[in-house]
């Protein structure tokens, strides 16, 4: 799954469009390493999201489809 659908769907960024942004302006890196949007999201990734709210969390199982709210956590640990 592509690094801004997996930051959409699991509810770590509101939108996949914030995501594809944030991205673009290097503020996104996975394993300490810059990301690009299309990034192929592998679990136990560490994705690390700059800008206002700084947020690093550990990628624990990739979803198939739609997530429900209350199932997100199964995704990923926040690390910070």
């Amino acid at each position: 799954m592509r690094l801004d659908l997996y930051l959409s769907k699991v509810g770590l960024l509101k939108r996949r469009a914030l995501a594809k942004e944030l991205t673009s302006c290097g503020l996104v890196e996975i394993n300490g390493k810059t990301a690009k949007a299309a990034y192929e999201i592998k679990i136990s990734d560490i994705i690390k999201i700059g800008g206002k709210r700084m947020i690093t969390a550990e990628v624990l199982d990739i979803p198939t489809g739609s997530v429900k709210k209350e199932d997100r956590e199964k995704y990923f640990k926040l690390l910070n």
